[in-house]
């Protein structure tokens, strides 16, 4: 669970300091950079599993076909920052197993993890070089008796804090950033300590320059079963854009049966988890979410065939008529693959979704809004398997969203001015409405009221001049015609 994240030079990310709760809403209008802090999350995503080289190319091209690195870093006119750091305050599982099937657990689950990379100068970046460079890396744990400082949302300790924040550790960082005395910078990877305190043994020291990706990313339980953790942590969080045709395709029996970010695998997701337990049971909560979601929904199932070797998703109307998944509409398939996230506990981490209501009629907005926020973990319920410790993060354009979702969940993003080195640049800020927890955790944190997040998100759009300079409005609402029907 990603608790904070800071983020400088990433795009127009300069100076972003971001507290999310489990289930988090950015507003704001197209093109103000509420994408860039998706690609942000999800960059430090790539790097846990990817070199830094791979995890920049792969931000918003899943392909690798983008070759300019330098679009990540922040500019101002024609000069790059050239630097990016990032740092990430998150609540990791307990355990997790590496590369070779290894178990590790965690010494402690609260941790902060800072990654400062930069462009390499040109004298040293030949065609073939990888032009980005490690400054620093580091994990550090965050103590228990802090967890109340850094956990401001609301939430039940003992029910769920105490379970998901465990474990203690005191003496070094399990990453830390140095420099020898020849001047050489290295990254030690520091081993664990079976009872958390100090460290397990020597510390394993890499020379940052020649680095090609994260030591985070290298962990493995027997060296640092902490930092593994956190891997998996990161590795976990993965930004959602559901196509419908994916959701559509039928699986073969030997398919992943976990859900991709684009919607494939959704029936061998489903056939999964009715393999688990009563599959009826599965299917009637399924059934049952969607008939308050779209309505006309009697049944919910997975087709085997046994000649073919497909999984295919099915479903019943209440008319008794049966159609496959390649029948139904988007939005169908869209809750469809949501509502089966909500009923798996082996998909936790973070889901970031851009604009939910797309595609959505105005009325079913408030339902998908509900579901999103169960399938996010409920903070005054245990931790366990049916209440996994994962997160929601949307954003939107839509003021019907914003009035939909809980106030304590609301970020505004919005353009700001700023100066650096005498320059002055434009950047993304991020507010939140009044009385808010994130204010409890930062007396600095910009506020904005409901009203004016509102009316920034829907500006009454001038399209020409009236005589006598009279400004016309594009909303409906503001129409003279109108007016006379909406008159008290």
């Amino acid at each position: 669970m990603l608790t904070r994240l800071k983020v400088d030079g990433f795009k127009n990310l300069v100076g972003a300091d971001v507290r999310f709760g489990p289930f988090t809403c950015i507003a704001g209008v197209n093109g103000v950079g509420k994408s860039n802090l998706f690609d942000a999350i999800r960059f430090l995503s790539l790097t846990a599993n990817h070199s830094l080289l791979e995890a920049a190319l792969r931000v918003r091209d899943d392909d690798g076909q983008n070759n300019d690195v330098r679009g990540l870093f922040h500019r101002i006119g024609s000069e790059s920052t050239g630097q990016i750091s990032f740092e990430a305050e998150m609540i990791v599982p307990p355990q997790a197993v590496d590369d070779l099937g290894q178990q590790g657990r965690a010494t402690t689950t609260f941790l902060c993890y800072n990654l400062v990379i930069r462009l390499r100068p040109i004298a040293t970046n030949g065609a073939s070089a990888n032009p980005l460079e490690i400054m620093r890396e580091e994990l550090v744990h965050i103590k228990l008796g802090d967890a109340h400082k850094y956990l401001q949302f609301d939430h039940d300790v003992s029910k769920w804090r105490n379970e998901v924040v465990t474990g203690r550790r005191s003496g070094a960082a399990f990453i830390s950033t140095a420099r020898k005395e020849d001047g050489a910078q290295i990254i030690k990877l520091h081993q664990d300590a079976q009872d958390g305190k100090g460290s397990g043994g020597r510390a394993f020291e890499r020379a940052s320059n020649t680095l090609p990706r994260t030591v985070l990313s290298s962990s493995t339980a027997a060296e640092s079963p902490t930092a593994l953790c956190a891997r998996r942590e990161m590795q976990s969080w993965r930004l959602l854009q559901l196509e419908p045709t994916s959701l559509r395709q039928p699986d073969s029996f030997a398919s992943p049966t976990h859900l991709e970010s684009n919607g494939l695998h959704l029936p061998a997701n489903l056939a999964r988890l009715t393999a688990r337990e009563d599959p009826e049971r599965i299917y009637c909560q399924l059934a049952n979410r969607l008939s308050g979601l779209i309505g006309s929904v009697r049944k919910i199932r997975v087709d085997r065939d046994e000649k073919r070797e497909l999984l295919t998703l099915m479903m019943t109307g209440t008319d008794g008529t049966e159609l496959p998944a390649r029948a139904l509409s988007d939005g169908t398939l869209r809750f469809l693959a949501l509502s089966v996230l909500e009923l798996d506990p082996e998909t936790p981490g973070v889901i970031c979704l851009e604009e939910p209501e797309n595609g959505i009629h105005p009325d079913r907005i408030p339902s998908i809004l509900q579901l999103l926020q169960d399938i996010a973990t409920d903070p005054e319920e245990p931790a366990d398997e049916t209440n996994p410790l994962r997160q929601v993060i949307i954003n939107t354009h839509s003021p019907s969203v914003v009035m939909a979702v809980p106030d304590s969940s609301i970020l505004l993003a919005k353009p700001a001015s700023d100066i650096r080195d005498g320059k002055e640049f434009s950047k993304v800020a991020f507010a939140c409405l009044p009385k808010n927890w994130r204010v409890n955790a930062d007396p600095a944190q910009a506020v904005v009221s409901k009203g004016e997040m509102l009316g920034y998100l829907n500006p009454a759009a001038i399209v020409r001049q009236w005589p006598s300079s009279t400004k016309r409005s594009k909303r409906v609402i503001d129409h003279p015609e109108l007016n006379l029907l909406v008159s008290p």
